[in-house]
């Protein structure tokens, strides 16, 4: 159906750019409206980084992904699909050690000395002006317990020192520290779980894709269709393969830099902010094994600086149907970024992965049936610091051209996928009102 509004515009020219949840949720919302919208995606499938891979029988999301959506807008979307309730436990691996999360309270396993140095390390720790995460860090943590665990996994994680990163990201993110949980922590296994929610859900069967996968039914997606240059001026959008379309309104999910660099006449100061936002990039090791109950929790952190990846999660602990009877999965995370260039081969990830997994004890290689690579080239924006300056720079010329960003390359923000539905609606919103 086509609407017209008062200026005879036609609202069915609404133009998403991508189908991950952001424009899968501008265009739901479009339709919550009785009006169209129509999207245009540069690979041959939908779901962007909520897409999974299907090896065997064996089925990985991209990434780990668990939901524990509140608004009620997304879970409208979601609880449609029939999903199972998980805590959110999680462990880290240290070494030869196994310690809950987070580590700083649930030091028990450690020997004697070493936690006395750590808790001393907290005590002793200063307080201070704070300009980068580093700061943070060792004022939150002291210097002992911040180099042993969160200044490590940054560099894997970020790709970069604490000390090149900002703090507005944190928020809920990191646990802050309390004396009496840590020492408490220390003397006894028996703590209680601190994650910031309190349960998390995911889909019965299918991977976490189920959640959106009646919008990506619902919506009209064109496939293949890369961006290559957006015309403000003449509402029109060209893509690689030389086709092109007009809008009265443009929503764009795809990475804020890429979208600057596809649109005409951007001042130089515009330009060159947005050459200066960056993301890491991430390369996924799939594991199938021969034997059941792999894991030791529904996802793990690593420490150890000689292993590449950062994380692992479990598919068959976050749903059966994501393997064959009696086998087990894991998936492992490796990031990278202009800031620190991925300098291996996919083959010395693979032979890094399965060292890791005999270190860990978690399998044999005999017991291993595959492993499977995947290349993600946008993973997570890097909150240097004084991103978000130049980014709200950026953000705010882009709309000022008719142009509504959303989701988490759209936005440049670290949103989580209920986080990313809301954008993607708000993001029709703003564009809707724009041609009243």
């Amino acid at each position: 159906m086509q609407t017209i509004l008062n200026q005879g515009v036609i609202l069915s020219d609404t133009v998403i750019i991508g189908s991950g949840i952001a424009g899968l949720a501008a265009a739901y919302a479009a339709r919550l409206k009785g009006h169209t919208a129509a999207i245009y995606e540069a690979r041959s499938r939908a779901g962007g980084l909520l897409d999974h891979i299907v090896i065997d029988g064996f089925c990985f999301d991209t990434a780990v992904h668990l939901s524990f959506a509140s608004e009620p807008e997304v879970r409208e979307v979601f609880d449609r699909t029939p999903y199972l309730t998980h805590a959110p436990v999680s462990v880290n691996r240290d070494g030869e050690y196994w310690l809950k999360h987070p580590a700083q309270t649930n030091m028990y396993p450690l020997p004697p000395e070493e936690k006395v140095e750590l808790i001393a390390g907290l005590i002793e720790a200063e307080s201070g002006e704070i300009h980068t995460y580093r700061d943070w860090l060792i004022q939150q943590y002291g210097t002992a317990i911040a180099e042993r665990w969160p200044l490590r996994y940054t560099r894997k994680y970020w790709t970069v020192d604490a000390a090149k990163l900002g703090t507005k990201w944190v928020g809920q993110r990191m646990r802050k520290a309390d004396l009496r949980e840590v020492l408490h922590g220390a003397f006894t296994s028996e703590t209680p779980n601190q994650y910031y929610v309190k349960e998390m859900r995911y889909p019965q069967k299918g991977g976490y894709k189920s959640f959106i996968q009646q919008m990506i039914d619902d919506a009209d997606i064109r496939f293949n269709k890369s961006v290559v240059a957006v015309d403000t001026r003449g509402k029109r959008v060209r893509f690689s393969d030389g086709t092109s379309t007009a809008y009265s309104s443009l929503i764009s999910t795809m990475p804020l830099p890429l979208l600057v660099a596809a649109m005409q006449d951007v001042p130089e100061d515009i330009a060159a902010a947005a050459a200066s936002l960056f993301a890491t990039e991430m390369d996924l090791i799939s594991v199938g094994f021969n034997k059941p109950n792999v894991s030791p929790a529904l996802w793990f952190y690593i420490y150890d600086e000689n292993i590449l990846a950062s994380r692992a999660y479990s598919p068959d602990l976050k749903s059966p149907d994501n393997v064959p009877s009696g086998c087990s999965a894991l998936q492992f995370e490796i990031y990278w970024s202009k800031e620190r260039p991925r300098n291996v081969t996919i083959e010395d990830m693979k032979a890094n992965t399965l060292q890791a997994i005999i270190e860990m004890k978690l399998a044999a290689p005999e017991e291993i049936l595959f492993m499977h690579h995947t290349h993600a080239p946008y993973a997570n924006v890097v909150f240097d610091t004084g991103m978000e300056e130049r980014r709200d720079q950026v953000r705010s010329w882009v709309e000022s051209q008719g142009v509504f960003p959303a989701g988490r390359f759209g936005e440049w923000e670290y949103l989580w996928s209920n986080q990313s539905m809301m954008s993607g609606m708000k993001a029709y919103e703003r564009a809707w009102r724009s041609l009243e």
